[in-house]
């Protein structure tokens, strides 16, 4: 880091590499945050409420979250038992490493809101005042952020277990990832929720849009099947990816030679439950059931060979989205993921396959159960990931037993500092100890005396 402080004295290096540099040291330094919570009580605690088991976002688990990609600042969160709460990052000071945080607002089940457990979450892609919602109840909703009132509701007929928004496109289409075998495309602004991507053999679990072209779509689901799909098209699916295929559709020259069949192949042995783009849009990142990780290729669908080891793990029935690291905290050419290996994230080198890092809330319980209807679930799984835009390093994850943990960089510095006020605080207490022990002998001696009255 000296190295590019004097670079930038001496003008060698620009203010985005000086930038990028800092990021990329911060993202390495990621580590828990334990005394960062997230209460849905208002503070209101019988005794005990500062214990880190007790403190919860949403008493029967946490399905989802999402941040603002705006201001970095709101986060929302989806509860197993039906409720949306909205949560104000900057109620903490910005680089403080403990505190709590209250719901600005929340979203009970009543007749006009969801009645099962929310499965998905996100911003409108153009601004924050608006959110939409997925659920069990097999519908889709749209909340005003405000007032957190629902403002549209589209009934699909069956399980939504995502859904997506374009981030650039202004067609207004939400891509819903059902129980049914086809991707449902809702209009916003006809209200229409008829049209659909027929192709899948069974549910779809993952959508999500392209971020350079904003007719292009991919999907996953449980047929092992990742597909790409034109809207534009009438046939609507380009092709499907193959697990096989390393070369891809333009073949090894470039000119379709030995390429496969556009229509033939899997993704996955077994079920694909996520499906998420880079951020340049030149790669595609897909989890399955086989406990595999698959980096893709877009431009020829080819099959990257990123082997990420035999430590993936992935056997839920919902959907599971790695997180990618923005580019502004990666070096350049360089990709960062982070995945929710059920008790713990892994953080990978995407194009290498190689483990930087294991991190796991040394807090944190990790018992097994289930929690019945509007109970805790004490089994505590990783179910959702979120990064802090704005230019910030910070992550949020997602928790069945009801927790959303912070994790935040710690430096070097940091850790000495956090090392001598511990190893100060532990010689405060053995100085008290000592002291307690000296006035016990003390009143021990005066008790063993005889006193005489004459």
């Amino acid at each position: 880091m000296n190295s590019y402080l004097f670079g930038r004295a001496l003008g060698t290096v620009s203010s985005q590499s000086l930038q990028r540099a800092h990021c990329t040291g911060l993202l390495h330094a990621i580590q828990p945050a334990p005394a960062i919570r997230f209460d849905c009580s208002d503070g209101q605690h019988h005794h005990g409420s500062l214990e880190k088991d007790t403190v919860l976002a949403h008493k029967a688990g946490v399905n989802c979250i999402t941040i603002d990609k705006f201001e970095g600042r709101y986060l929302l969160s989806g509860g197993a038992e039906s409720s949306i709460s909205l949560w104000d990052l900057e109620t903490i000071r910005n680089g403080s490493k403990q505190g709590i945080y209250h719901p600005m607002g929340s979203v009970e089940r009543s007749k006009s809101t969801h009645q099962f457990g929310i499965t998905h979450l996100s911003f409108y892609p153009f601004d924050s005042l608006a959110f939409l919602s997925s659920s069990y109840d097999h519908s889709l909703k749209i909340y005003d952020s405000q007032t957190l009132g629902p403002s549209a509701s589209f009934d699909l007929h069956s399980v939504v277990y995502s859904h997506a928004l374009s981030p650039i496109a202004d067609h207004l289409l939400v891509a819903c990832a059902t129980q049914h075998p086809a991707v449902r495309l809702v209009d916003l602004r006809t209200g229409a929720a008829a049209h659909s991507l027929s192709g899948h053999q069974g549910a779809v679990l993952s959508v999500a849009w392209s971020p350079e072209h904003d007719h292009i779509l991919a999907s996953g689901g449980s047929d092992g099947t990742v597909r790409l799909w034109d809207i534009r098209r009438s046939a609507g699916c380009l092709g499907v990816l193959d697990m096989e295929d390393s070369v891809g559709v333009l073949g090894e020259d470039g000119l379709g030679t030995k390429a496969r069949p556009l229509g033939q192949g899997k993704a996955h042995v077994g079920t694909c439950n996520g499906v998420v783009w880079t951020e340049d849009g030149k790669h595609l990142v897909t989890t399955g059931h086989d406990e595999r990780v698959r980096v893709w290729h877009t431009d020829s669908g080819a099959n990257a060979l990123s082997h990420f080891g035999p430590i993936i793990k992935n056997t839920n029935s919902s959907t599971l989205l790695p997180l990618i690291a923005p580019g502004y905290a990666s070096s350049p050419g360089a990709h960062i993921m982070f995945y929710p290996n059920e008790k713990e994230i892994l953080t990978f080198d995407l194009f290498e396959g190689t483990l930087l890092k294991r991190l796991r809330d040394p807090n944190a319980a990790y018992s097994h159960g289930s929690g019945s209807a509007g109970q805790r679930n004490v089994r505590n799984r990783i179910t959702s990931l979120a990064w802090r835009a704005a230019g910030d390093v910070e992550m949020y994850s997602a928790h069945s037993d009801g927790v959303i943990r912070a994790w935040k960089p710690r430096t070097a510095e940091e850790v000495e500092a956090d090392n001598e006020e511990a190893e100060g605080a532990q010689e405060e207490s053995e100085s008290r100890k000592r002291k307690r022990e000296a006035l016990n002998d003390v009143f021990r001696d005066l008790t063993k005396q005889k006193i005489t009255f004459t």
